[in-house]
């Protein structure tokens, strides 16, 4: 007699390889964790992450309602809350969003980010946190979030300047840290010549700024491209107040 066997995964293997490749935020040993990593040793960066982020928003009064494409656990999305704006939260990932819906008291959505499931300017802004780097096609992204966002596009990510990026690289070729595998690091100019690209014939301006600087250091935040983090604001300026 033939037995049928099933598989026991969560996530059905073919649906792993998101993009045609395989993606850390699809594996549960890495995506359990993911909110331990942020108490720990990544927290003092987080600070400093936010901070840069708030300021660049913040200067756009016109943003009330904010969604968040790969919110992860809602580590932001919970974030940008506290600070006044109505946040929702999508990801690509069920893992993450069934840490997320626990974590989070308001609305999550579970879509890739090249077809967002929304309506045009169906939010006043979009925000990409730390996941930007993993899409294959970013044009069609932001063109997206230009679709589904009034007013503009926040981004924030790691700095391919910066000395991180290279350790990654090596901790890689070692079999280590896993997280970055598939990630596609941008400093401030090249992020904007994507953007340009994206977002040909719209009228716009971009203001960024960078952090993740050692401790030690003078100033923590600055507007030179060196950092381990950036964070950019797109400010659309031909729609209606």
């Amino acid at each position: 007699m033939d037995i049928e066997k099933f598989s026991t995964d969560l996530i059905p293997q073919e649906q792993q390889n998101w993009q045609g490749r395989p993606e850390w935020f699809f594996n549960r040993e890495h995506t359990d964790t993911y909110e331990q990593w942020y108490e720990g040793r990544y927290k003092r960066a987080e600070v400093g992450q936010k901070k840069v982020m708030e300021q660049l928003v913040g200067a756009d009064r016109r943003v009330q309602s904010l969604l968040e494409f790969g919110c992860g656990t809602a580590r932001f999305t919970r974030w940008w809350k506290q600070i006044g704006i109505e946040a929702t939260g999508g990801d690509i990932s069920p893992l993450m969003l069934s840490q997320a819906k626990h974590l989070f008291q308001g609305d999550l959505v579970m879509a890739d980010s090249h077809y967002m499931p929304f309506k045009d300017h169906s939010f006043d802004a979009l925000a990409f946190i730390t996941t930007f780097e993993y899409y294959k096609d970013p044009v069609k992204v932001i063109r997206e979030a230009a679709r589904v966002g009034r007013y503009g596009i926040a981004m924030g990510m790691m700095n391919r300047n910066s000395t991180k990026v290279a350790r990654r690289r090596i901790q890689q070729l070692f079999g280590k840290n896993p997280f970055y595998i598939t990630a596609t690091f941008y400093t401030p100019k090249q992020l904007t010549a994507i953007i340009h690209k994206a977002l040909e014939g719209r009228e716009y301006t971009i203001r960024w700024t960078c952090t993740g600087l050692p401790g030690w250091f003078p100033v923590q935040q600055w507007g030179l491209p060196l950092g381990d983090f950036f964070g950019l604001y797109v400010q659309f300026k031909d729609v209606d107040k």
